[in-house]
Order: structure tokens, then sequence, then C-alpha cells
């Protein structure tokens, strides 16, 4: 007998409808599993085989023949047990029932349990677009799957409850909005810009970073307080769209890394790996690559603490990424891209001993060194940093101050209306922040004056900036500009956004 069952499979972000074909004929015994499997699908003859014991029903002494189509393309992860087991079940008559209109995905454990899987999210998104009426999933995936609209959702506990609600004795219950959960508790984790002594630039232009989603690189002594201002940095970041946390979800979903019964991310993410990872744990890795570091940041903050100690190769990974908001991995298996649309904030000592240009303590290192240091850095990618910010020491007044800073709360709703604005202004295109602009955005929406043009003519040339730093100052005036509720850009923001470039490279030389 033949059947064929409705799946859907995964290939980085892009999902894919999967048909499950099963055959069962008289003959010699066996069971093959054709249509390019990997090992792990391989793998799912033993566990639907046990599953399907373990459950009380029968393994009859057949011929089976199980394919998945579309045959060109590599199918990977446990997640077609189900349907296996499903058409085997039918093919076998111990199932009747119509299920042209449904689809299955899921892990199956030996004793017939269903167990969670990884990316569920997109599957049913794509399922859904597909025009499949009902999908049955792993009951632990019911709540990341809850917020898709135009499919009836079925969470499935184990094969015995699945076979009795298709048989019609005892119906599964539908997911519903009862299982949605957000994900916005990070401001109760996240420290407070208020309890910040003094730091009042720094302060600044992180506001403004966060308003227009700048790359920031922060650059002190040690013990300044870079660490600690970055840690903070969530806490004013602009609150998300609903498409932007969908896209967040996914990729956690995608990664298996989604915070337990949470159906919506609404909070940016904020990423923090150490300076030993990979270059693949930074861009994504595998046979079939996983998201890494940068897409697991995306539409938040990747925080790169002691960016000179990052490999030269994990540095330079950065670059594309940073410029075209995604990020392609080739492997032999295919080529994938994930989004990569991040604030990157980095921060780094002056030099090897952390005390160059400090006002008070003497630089221990040879002739030479922090322009090495600094080395390790390279020119294209400081210049992809659209605020270069000094942290300098607090002195002992202001950390004895019992003075509270200005909150966060209130430092956001400045960050909100600002970023309020730039959605309105980019109405109709994919650019949601001044940082992402285009050339051509640029220049409708960076328009100078004479005085402006003649004030940033002399700093080009006074600082030596290449045609990318000229943009990036552009669109840093451009927020600040909206941060003062401002519809043209003025001299100040222009100076201003000029002071943000003054820690370049020739800082360093001028030793």
């Amino acid at each position: 007998m033949f059947v064929r069952i409705n799946s859907v499979g995964l290939f980085g972000m892009n999902s894919y409808g999967v048909g499950v074909e099963a055959s069962v004929d008289n003959g010699m015994v066996r069971f093959d599993l054709v249509g390019l499997p990997d090992a792990a699908v391989s793998e799912s003859r033993d566990r639907v085989r046990s599953a399907i014991k373990n459950s009380g029903f029968l393994f009859p002494a057949s011929r089976y023949t199980v394919n998945l189509t579309p045959a060109d393309i590599k199918k990977e992860g446990p997640i077609y047990d189900l349907p296996i087991l499903v058409s085997i079940l039918i093919a076998t008559r111990q199932l009747h029932c119509d299920v042209s209109d449904s689809a299955f995905i899921g892990e199956l454990s030996l004793d017939g349990k269903v167990n969670k899987i990884n990316g569920a999210l997109p599957m049913v998104i794509k399922a859904q677009e597909l025009g499949v009426k009902k999908i049955y999933i792993p009951v632990e995936n019911a709540s990341e799957c809850c917020i898709v609209k135009g499919i009836d959702i079925y969470p499935v506990d184990n094969v015995k409850k699945l076979h009795a609600h298709l048989s019609g004795k005892e119906q599964l219950e539908k997911v519903t909005d009862s299982h949605y959960s957000e994900y916005t508790d990070i401001l109760e984790y996240i420290p407070d810009f208020a309890d910040v002594k003094g730091q009042f630039q720094v302060k600044r232009a992180l506001e403004i970073a966060a308003a227009g989603g700048h790359n920031v690189l922060m650059i002190g002594p040690p013990g300044s307080g870079k660490s600690m201002l970055a840690k903070r940095l969530p806490s004013i970041l602009p609150d998300m769209t609903f498409q932007e946390s969908l896209d967040v979800t996914k990729i956690y979903s995608i990664a298996g890394i989604l915070p337990e019964n949470v159906s919506l991310i609404k909070s940016r993410p904020f990423r923090s790996p150490h300076h030993t990872i990979s270059t693949a744990g930074l861009s994504g890795g595998g046979r079939i690559p996983r998201p890494g570091e940068i897409s697991l940041a995306h539409h938040g903050v990747l925080f790169l603490d002691e960016l000179p100690e990052f490999s030269r190769m994990s540095m330079e990974t950065m670059r594309q990424p940073i410029e075209d908001g995604k990020i392609t991995i080739s492997r032999v298996s295919g080529t994938l891209t994930y989004p990569s649309e991040i604030m990157l904030v980095c921060a780094m000592n002056p030099c090897p001993c952390g005390y160059y240009g400090h006002p008070t303590k003497q630089c221990t290192c040879a002739k030479g060194a922090p322009a090495k240091y600094l080395a390790k850095v390279s020119g294209p990618l400081l210049d992809r940093m659209d605020i270069h910010i000094e942290v300098p020491q607090v002195d002992f007044k202001k950390l004895s101050s019992e003075e509270k800073g200005e909150s966060s709360a209130d430092i956001k709703q400045r960050v909100n209306k600002a970023r309020d604005i730039q959605i309105e202004r980019f109405s109709g295109t994919t650019v949601t922040c001044n940082a992402k602009m285009t050339p051509e955005l640029t220049r409708i929406h960076c328009r100078l004056d004479d005085a402006c043009k003649a004030m940033l003519e002399k700093c080009f040339e006074a600082l030596d900036l290449s045609a990318r730093a000229y943009d990036k100052i552009l669109r840093v005036a451009r927020t600040i500009a909206d941060l003062d509720s401002s519809e043209s850009i003025r001299l100040e923001h222009i100076t201003e956004a000029v002071q943000y470039r003054s820690l370049d490279r020739k800082f360093w030389r001028s030793e």
C-alpha cells in the first residue's frame, strides 16, 4: 500500500515542503529510507520501529520503502520521525484517516514520546504559506508556534494520543492564545544608567548609538567603565516592531536556544562572546551551518570586549555582515544566508598596558606599542565604526557622589521618539534606522546648508577621513537631529557628530 504524508524541511533560514512517501510490500523484510537523508534521518528507521512497537502497535514483517521528496535536497535532523511513523501506520492499515490537508513534524523517543525540535516556528510558517490546514508538532514547541495564524496547530505528546486523535476517539487541544508568552523580562536583569557616575559624554554617545543603530568603539584605560556601560545599553534600546521580534524568534528557534515557554522575543538581543571564540562560532558553523553570534545578535547588539584580543580572522569576518546586514556561508552541502542587522559595540584599551594617554598613570609600553596594538584592528573595520568615544577614568569626587544620574527609562523615551521618526521616514523601505541608510537615502535625508558643508570640509581634510567615514558622520548627525526633533541637520549636529571621529587612527600616531 502506498501513502503520502506532508511535512516541512529546514535549510538555514529557508523552509520547504517535504513529501513523506511510504510503500509497504510483500517480499524480503527490510526498511529502506531514500531521498538524500543524512545520518540523523537514516536513524529514523530504528526510532520509528521501536516507537511503533512500544506504543502498542504492530510492525509487520514486510518490505518498507520510505522516500522523502524532493529527492535532490539533503534532509537533515530527526524532524521526519513523526510523519514517517504516521505513513507506516496508515500503510499497514492500523490508522484510517484522511491527512491530505495536514502536515507532521517531530522527533520520536523509543517509547513513542514526541520530543522538541529546533526550527519549528519557520517550518509552521512555511506550512501555512503552502496552504496546509493542520499541522502536528511536539508539545514543547507549542508556545513558539502559537503566533502563526491561519493554520490549526496541534501539539502532540506521544504516538498513542496522536493515533486516538486521528482515529476520532479523543481530540487533541489546538494551540490557542493561552500558549502565548512574551520574553520581555530583559529590563529586570539589565542594570540602569542611573547608577553610572560621571561619563556624561559616553552616555550621550550611547544614546545616539541606540537611537540610530550606530556602531560604537569605546576606548579607555582598565576600570574606566567600558564593559559596565555596554551592559547597560540594552536598557535604552528602542522597542522592537512585531516583524523584528518575529525575525529574532525564528533565528533563536533554528538555533535551539529559544527560552522555554516563550512565543515571541520582545527584547533586543545582547550577545557578548569571549575573545577566544572561533570564526565559525562568530559567523555560524557546522556541516550545515547554524546561526553564529553575529546572527544571534540580529536586530540587537553584538558586544566585543577587548577587541584587539579577538583573532584577526574573526574580526575580518564581521566586515561584510556589518555593511550588508547579512552573512553568507558556503559549505559543500550548500550556501546559506543568515540575517545580521546588528549594532556592533566594541571596547578596547589604548595600549597593551592600558594607560597610554592617562592623565595620572604612566604608560609602561615600549615605544610604538600603542600603534602596534591598534594595528591588530584593521583600518577597514575601524572605518565601519560610526562612533569612536574615549572613556576616561572617573575621579573620586564623582565616584563618591550620592547624586543619581538620568535613568534608563528617561533615556529610552528619547530613543523611542527618535526611532519612531526614522521608522516613519523610511516607511515603504527595508531600512528601519539611520545607520542602515543607503547612499541614496543618505543624500535625500542628510542635506546640509553651506555652513555645515564648510565645517565638514575642514574636518574631512584635517582628520584625513575616508568616504565611508564621511557618510558615517552624516548619518550620526541625522540621528542627533532626530533626538533634537529637528527636520534639518544644523551646524551643532555636524559638530557633535565629527567629535565622535576624533579618536581615529591618527590619535595613536601622535606619540
